[in-house]
């Protein structure tokens, strides 16, 4: 059936981006290079874990897949953003807003199902390190990764479905920098009390995930501390690190974002904790496993090399 037709809306206006000249260039720029930044740095950290051969292994395998979704998942909106700040139509057709909605949430439920299992794998690491090799497998690692994908790719799809089915007579404007369920809701001809089981649905599916990492690295803090050699419970704290920092990031801006219900915060705060969730968070992600790491260090010097020395031979 044709959108149009069906809605009485045929596109959607994000009325919260500033007039084209008034500003605009000057949110531009630097939007444009953290876009350039996550792209350039999680491709740089994919290509490190499956150039050299020390990186394969479950931990960074898991770290490489985090890596990709983060690429696509911020590709779902900041590019979107980016046209709307040199354009003079800001708009965004009833499909594409579907569309939107459905990949970057999809993609996000997908890192929040790996960042479970980088957790577990931890876990099983540093709690029971004689079965590690026994267990985490990795094809078991190709298999959770791909489940993750499947899963969140579907667990999404219902909702999308139900949310086109619904009138959308006007206005159209959405008051957010990406379309999102609950603006987007807010603009149905129909009973909105839907929204607050969208919000029950989001928060267990949040919830469940963030209690069990947290378990999982509170117990892996608890033998850690235990090790009785100080040099091996620094070693044990600093490969858990990164990953307990990216937790922190990512289900911490997810907490603000989705897990308020009724409660609603100014529009400036509103956006600066979508810009949080949607930018910042990607943006930190290849810092941190980077920095942290010196086996991704070295890897991502080769890859950089290989990088220069292809650059030389292709000029000669």
């Amino acid at each position: 059936m044709d959108p149009e037709n069906q809605t009485g809306v045929a596109e959607f206006y994000f009325s919260d981006f500033p007039p084209f000249g008034n500003g605009s260039l000057l949110l531009f720029t630097p939007l444009l290079f953290i876009y350039v930044f996550i792209i350039v740095g999680n491709f740089t950290i994919f290509s490190a874990v499956w150039l050299d051969a020390r990186l394969h292994n479950p931990m960074y395998n898991l770290i490489s897949a985090f890596s990709f979704l983060e690429v696509w998942y911020t590709t779902a909106t900041i590019p979107k953003m980016l046209s709307n700040l040199i354009s003079e139509k800001k708009t965004i057709s009833f499909i594409g807003c579907l569309l939107q909605m459905y990949f970057f949430h999809s993609l996000g439920v997908t890192e929040a199902l790996v960042l479970t299992v980088m957790a577990i794998d931890r876990y099983i690491a540093i709690c029971n390190p004689l079965r590690y090799a026994i267990i985490m497998t990795s094809r078991l690692c190709v298999q959770l990764s791909t489940g993750s994908c499947i899963f969140g790719f579907l667990m999404l799809l219902p909702e999308i479905v139900w949310i086109s089915t619904l009138p959308f007579c006007g206005p159209n404007q959405i008051h957010q920098l990406f379309c999102d369920f609950e603006p987007v809701l807010r603009l149905a001809c129909t009973d909105t009390s839907m929204i607050l089981v969208e919000d029950v649905i989001h928060a267990i599916s949040i919830l469940t995930s963030m209690t069990v990492i947290s378990l999982s690295y509170l117990r892996i803090i608890t033998v850690i501390l235990r090790i009785p050699s100080g040099a091996s419970r620094q070693k044990a704290f600093s490969t858990c690190a990164a990953h307990i920092t990216i937790f922190l990031l990512f289900f911490g801006s997810v907490a603000l974002m989705y897990l308020r219900f009724s409660v609603t915060f100014p529009p400036l705060l509103d956006k600066a904790i979508a810009l949080m969730f949607a930018v910042l968070a990607p943006l930190f992600n290849p810092i941190i496993y980077s920095l942290r790491n010196k086996d991704m260090k070295d890897a991502i010097r080769k890859v950089l090399c290989f990088r220069s020395m292809f650059n030389v031979s292709g000029s000669q």
